[in-house]
């Protein structure tokens, strides 16, 4: 179900040298076969991943246990080796963002750093796989997600 329509060759051409310009970056990751809407939702996704690293620093712990703990919810997808329902809404309770300020704030409040660890963890594992286009699962299959099918198209 496609509502928009594809720009020509030139005009992504002309639109992406005028950024890489104007900004002095390549931004072809984000440009490439997306329209500027999700341009816009990765460019958010960024800058959330970016405000879970700010709030890591606000911790206590060495630097290398962020990039050590960022996959870890990925163990959720465990689930789909039962059935994909289960694998589902286990993948998806890990990855949504409420749950994950949640457990942030109530580490927070409660100031218990292992439990605002684990927030600030699952908060920027989501934002770093909705920049990437991998989103919540529906349940008939894994790679059917919010953001649309993974890989090939079904």
């Amino acid at each position: 179900m496609k509502h928009l329509v594809k720009p020509s060759n030139q005009c992504y051409e002309t639109y992406k040298s005028q950024l890489g310009r104007f900004l002095s970056f390549n931004f072809s990751l984000f440009l490439k076969k997306t329209n500027k809407m999700k341009q816009l939702l990765k460019l958010e996704e960024l800058g959330q991943f970016l405000l879970s690293i700010f709030l890591f620093t606000q911790l206590d712990y060495a630097w290398w246990i962020f990039p050590a703990c960022l996959l870890l919810p990925d163990l959720s997808m465990l689930g789909y080796l039962v059935n994909p329902k289960i694998g589902a809404h286990l993948y998806n309770f890990f990855h949504h963002k409420l749950v994950a300020i949640g457990v942030l704030m109530v580490g927070f409040i409660g100031e218990l750093p292992l439990l605002s660890l684990i927030g600030v963890i699952l908060f920027a594992h989501s934002a770093m796989d909705r920049m990437f286009g991998y989103g919540l699962k529906f349940n008939d299959h894994f790679q059917h997600t919010h953001l649309g099918w993974i890989g090939k198209k079904q």
